[in-house]
C-alpha cells in the first residue's frame, strides 16, 4: 500500500499528518531510509504508533507523501519565477539565472532528502501523474518568455519542454552527483552559460 489510508479532515487530524510527516523527513534527512522505523516517525512527531497507521500503512507510503509535498512546494516556487518575469521582461541570461537558481535551491534544501526521494520514493501512476503535469505548466511559462525573448527557435515549445528537462537533469548531477574539482557556484553558473548558448537567438 503506497497511498494514505485515510485523508484528514479535521484541523487537529492536519495537524498529526503535518506533524507525522515532518518526523518522518527529519529522520529519513539524517539517518536514512533503512535506518528510520515507524515507531522512530511515531515518537518523533509526537504520536502513537496506531495513530501513524491510521493514515500512513508504512515508510513507502511516507515516501510517496513527502514526493508530493516536495513536488508541490517546488511548483510553486518556480512558478513564482514565471511570476516575477511577467512583471519585470527579463534578458533571456537574467530569466535562466532565476530559473537555474531556483532549481538549485530546491535541491540543497536537505539534500539527503531529496536524494532519497529521488532514489527510493515509489513512482505511483498519480505521482508520476503531477510530475508531468508540473512539468508542463513549468515549459509552458517558458515557452511563452521564449516567444517574448525570441529565443529557443525554431520551436519555442519543444525547445522550453526540454530545457525544462535538462536544466532539472543538469543541476541534480551538478549538486547531488559533483564533479569534485569544481565548486557548487561554478557548477551552478556552468549550466546558466549552457542553457543560455542552447536557447540564445542565433
Amino acid at each position: 500500500m503506497l497511498t494514505p489510508r485515510k485523508h484528514p479532515r479535521q484541523q487537529r487530524s492536519r495537524e498529526t499528518v503535518e506533524a507525522i510527516l515532518q518526523a518522518a523527513a527529519q529522520l529519513f534527512q539524517r539517518y536514512g531510509y533503512a535506518d528510520t522505523t515507524t515507531n522512530k516517525i511515531a515518537e518523533r512527531a509526537g504520536v502513537s504508533i496506531g495513530s501513524l497507521y491510521q493514515y500512513f500503512p508504512n515508510k513507502d507510503a511516507l515516501l510517496v507523501a513527502l514526493a508530493e509535498h516536495h513536488l508541490s512546494q517546488a511548483a510553486e516556487q518556480v512558478a513564482l519565477v514565471f511570476t516575477r518575469a511577467a512583471d519585470d521582461h527579463p534578458t533571456l541570461h537574467q530569466l535562466l539565472t532565476d530559473l537555474v537558481r531556483c532549481v538549485a535551491a530546491l535541491h540543497t534544501d536537505r539534500p539527503g532528502l531529496h536524494r532519497l526521494l529521488f532514489d527510493l520514493a515509489p513512482r505511483t501512476p498519480d505521482l508520476v501523474a503531477r510530475f508531468r503535469h508540473a512539468e508542463q505548466q513549468i515549459a509552458h511559462a517558458l515557452a511563452r518568455e521564449l516567444h517574448r525573448l525570441d529565443a529557443g527557435a525554431p520551436d519555442p515549445e519543444t525547445t522550453a519542454l526540454l530545457a525544462v528537462q535538462g536544466i532539472e537533469a543538469h543541476i541534480h548531477g551538478a549538486l547531488l552527483d559533483p564533479p569534485a574539482e569544481s565548486g557548487a557556484t561554478d557548477r551552478i553558473q556552468a549550466v546558466i552559460h549552457l542553457w543560455h548558448r542552447a536557447l540564445a537567438r542565433r
